[in-house]
């Protein structure tokens, strides 16, 4: 797959750089041709043949050289994505169920003084913070602490 589109892309970039030159070619011969001349009448035809199709050949060039790049970029991504879709389901099922698992099983409860939620010890949001305190009933009971959403804590009834 990947060989396939960037063959058919590779020809519009060399085509982009090709057109480019050129132009800027072209522009320069018009320009030494016209600085050549005094009377106006006499750069007409140097400003028609070169220094327009010049212009041309660049703005051309510019345009594919964009196309075969946003191609290119294309190509890329399609090829990232067979290999994303390419992965193995057990793989996929292993992570469906990790992404289910909760992420903390502790059953102590700790809060960070002056928080809103309360969360298990070993959520990501409190672990290895120096700060965290244990719950207090009177807090849980009065409804001013919330569970936390990342570890999803159950309250412990006595």
């Amino acid at each position: 797959m990947r060989t396939a589109r960037l063959r058919t892309v590779h020809p519009v970039l060399w085509a982009g750089w090709a057109a480019l030159a050129a132009g800027a070619v072209l522009c320069v011969l018009g320009w030494y041709g016209v600085s050549g001349e005094r009377y106006a009448e006499r750069q007409l035809p140097y400003l028609a043949s070169c220094t327009v199709p010049g212009a041309a050949l660049i703005v051309a060039g510019a345009v594919l050289l964009a196309h075969g790049r946003g191609a290119l970029a294309a190509a890329r991504v399609e090829e990232l994505y067979g290999l994303l879709v390419a992965a193995e389901p057990a793989e996929a099922e292993e992570s469906a169920a990790a992404a289910d698992a909760p992420l903390a099983v502790s059953g102590d409860l700790l809060m960070v003084p002056g928080g809103t939620l309360w969360h298990r010890a070993d959520c990501p949001l409190v672990a290895g913070k120096g700060e965290s305190v244990p719950v207090d009933a009177k807090l849980l009971a009065s409804g001013e602490l919330g569970p936390c959403p990342i570890c999803e804590p159950v309250e412990e009834t006595d």
